[in-house]
């Protein structure tokens, strides 16, 4: 069974900066595509960040993407962290390497992790 566990997520002010990690277990992590994707209340999924260097252009420049194999885990470093990044942030995982900005090309979800960036 594939879980997907993300944590890092809090408040913090605008200009301020964050780390999400997301442990996978289940999947062969070396060969699962990771992605990072956030919602804000009233509005649809968005992707935020996917492979080793695949960025929305709302966070290009700010947000980082990384993976450790070894520790089964993602990252996703945020910083000048603005009110307009406010969202439920979630992990997503495909079974292939095959990366994706779509929402609906991957298979498995975290349950997601709250930032909230006060101005």
């Amino acid at each position: 069974q594939v879980q997907l566990v993300e944590s890092g997520g809090g408040l913090v002010q605008a200009g301020g900066s964050l780390r999400l990690s997301c442990v996978a277990s289940g999947l062969t992590f070396s060969r699962s595509a990771m992605g990072w994707f956030r919602q804000a209340p009233g509005k649809e999924r968005e992707f935020v960040a996917a492979g080793t260097s695949a960025y929305a252009d709302s966070v290009k420049g700010r947000f980082t993407i990384s993976r450790d194999n070894a520790k089964n885990t993602v990252y996703l470093q945020m910083n000048s962290l603005s009110p307009e990044d406010t969202a439920v942030y979630y992990c997503a995982a495909r079974s292939d390497t095959l990366y994706y900005t779509a929402p609906g090309k991957y298979s498995y979800w975290g349950q997601g992790t709250q930032v909230t960036v006060s101005s």
